[in-house]
């Protein structure tokens, strides 16, 4: 064999080796997950520890690229993405997947909770679990976990401690239907509008005052330009994290298990983190100089469970029955 031949064939299997090292990396599959949160947040924080955690548990196959803060669109836009094909994992509202399978709505309405340890109660039962294969039947999407996002409260620059005191107030809500259902209950204005153009919105006076829990509030700085946190804890709030049917057909079954396993334990850590910081931020907010008005929630509660089953229900009474049987996991 001719030195120029040698070396022809020396080169062929040096681009073999170039070509199989590459392999791996040209097999990893990337994943999108999208959601409307800014990237200080623990629902963030977590989500990133749930992608590096699945990249290793697949030996690098998956990698899971966190989109914050309404980067990939808006909350409507992430769901319908996920039958498009623009996004794999989404956080979301429940009154947002409730637009595609109306009783997973139940959970995110107001005053539904008597308190926390009710909404634990819940979120371990046999009923959240049966609401969330009503959706994946529905969509063919998985609900694989719902982490606490804190009790929403009202901020405002108009002093609020009774119902009556919101009549005619223009609030800020998310553009789902539900959202309105507790500010029509006490005679306030709902205005949907986006979430990434609440603060302008604030700013510029085209709403008078939004809801939102406390770590939201904080990391938004709607304290900002509100004066007032008022304490109504009007809904015991949470996130599904949703994963795209689509993007579950494309893995073994392990790797199905270890998705699911990973993103539970992230909304775990996000919730534990989330109740930690509620209890400080009262305490913060004062600092800032803010009015932290903690009122009299019972009348309040009292005119809006009466809408509980009226046109505004997207579940049966039996739906109902069985959320407010659930006994509080604290007792």
């Amino acid at each position: 064999m001719s030195a120029i031949t040698r070396r022809g064939v020396a080169a062929l299997i040096a681009a073999a080796a170039v070509t199989l090292t590459a392999l791996p990396a040209a097999a990893q599959t990337k994943l999108k997950w999208g959601h409307v949160y800014e990237t200080s947040e623990p629902y963030h924080k977590w989500a990133v520890w749930a992608a590096d955690e699945f990249k290793k548990r697949t030996n690098g196959k998956y990698e899971i690229e966190v989109f914050a803060a309404s980067s990939l669109g808006k909350e409507t836009d992430i769901n319908e993405g996920l039958s498009l094909g623009t996004v794999d994992i989404i956080y979301t509202g429940q009154l947002f997947a409730g637009r595609s399978y109306g009783p997973l709505s139940i959970g995110g309405s107001p005053y539904m909770f008597r308190d926390f340890g009710h909404w634990q109660a819940f979120r371990n039962s046999d009923l959240f679990k049966e609401l969330g294969e009503g959706y994946e039947k529905r969509t063919g999407h998985k609900v694989a976990a719902l982490t606490y996002y804190g009790e929403r409260h009202v901020t405002s620059n108009r002093d609020i401690a009774k119902p009556e005191d919101m009549k005619g107030l223009k609030i800020r809500v998310p553009d789902a239907p539900l959202y309105t259902m507790f500010p029509r209950a006490v005679g306030a204005n709902p205005t949907p509008i986006a979430f990434a153009e609440v603060y302008l919105a604030l700013s510029q006076g085209v709403a008078d005052a939004q809801e939102n829990p406390l770590p939201t509030i904080q990391a938004k700085k709607f304290h900002e330009v509100q004066k007032n946190i008022v304490l109504t804890g009007h809904i015991t709030d949470a996130l599904l994290t949703i994963v795209s049917g689509g993007t579950l057909k494309r893995m073994s079954a392990d790797e199905q298990k270890t998705l699911a396993e990973v993103l539970k334990a992230a909304a775990d850590k996000a919730t534990d983190e989330i109740v930690k910081s509620e209890k400080e931020l009262v305490d913060w907010f004062k600092a800032q100089g803010k009015n932290v008005v903690a009122i009299d929630r019972k009348p309040f509660r009292e005119a809006t469970v009466k809408l509980h089953m009226g046109k505004d229900a997207t579940w049966d009474q039996k739906t109902y029955d069985r959320l407010q049987a659930l006994t509080s996991a604290t007792n």
